[in-house]
Formats: structure tokens, sequence, C-alpha cells
């Protein structure tokens, strides 16, 4: 049995897939898979993600040049989870020009932004 086929896709299709720098463990993105982008990721070695609101594949960094090279992947006990272990190319993991995409934290009932923008994403994406 190949590994695809132990992946427990929900009734969309679909699988939560966690992104977690490689060398930092710092995680970096939550973003979802298909079985295709599945099978492109195991075939490139490079995340690519099923976009929910522009229902297509989404091969990370193909506008931003910001690649995912992938080190490790992982599933949960369940199978219901993929978990990335990735080397992040040029720093910056999430479209607000951010290293990563959980960057609001919560403080006494409100959301504080604790992580600055390392390009502005007009530069990013025109």
């Amino acid at each position: 049995m190949k590994a695809i086929d132990t992946i427990q896709f929900n009734e969309k299709g679909l699988v939560p897939v966690i992104t977690q720098d490689y060398s930092t463990n710092q995680i970096l993105m939550m973003a979802w898979m298909n079985e295709e982008a599945f099978a492109l990721t195991l075939k490139t070695k490079k995340a690519v993600y099923f976009s929910r609101s522009r229902k297509k594949l989404w091969f990370k960094g193909e506008e931003s040049g910001n690649y995912q090279d992938i080190v490790e992947i992982f599933t949960d006990c369940d199978q219901d989870v993929v978990l990335l272990k990735v080397n992040q190319k040029g720093g910056i993991a999430c479209h607000t020009g951010r290293a990563n995409c959980f960057f609001n934290k919560l403080e006494n009932d409100q959301w504080k932004c604790v992580s600055k923008v390392i390009k502005d994403p007009k530069e990013i994406y025109g």
C-alpha cells in the first residue's frame, strides 16, 4: 500500500497540513491538500497545496518565489493531518510578507501583531 492510500482525506477530499520550518521548528502556516497536491508534493519534493478559495492547486512560491523544499513528512496517529518539515526559501511563508502566518497573539482579550513584515506584499505580488 502506498503512503497516499493511508491518508484520511475528509468528505471534501482534503487533509489539513501544518508546515514547520525544519531548522527552527517554527510553525509557518496551515493549509490544505487534496490527493493530487499530496502526490505532487511527494513527486516534486516541494510543497503543493489546494487553495479552497481559488479551488485549484497552489504551488507554494509560484508567484512569490518563496518555495518550500520538503525535508520530512509526517502524519498524526489517525493519518488525518499532515505535517511538512520544510526549508523555507526567502524566509517568507505568509502572503502578508511575514516569516509565518501566526503573527497575531492574544493579549488581554485583544489580538496583537507580534511580527514585522519582511517584504511588502506589493513588492512580492505586484
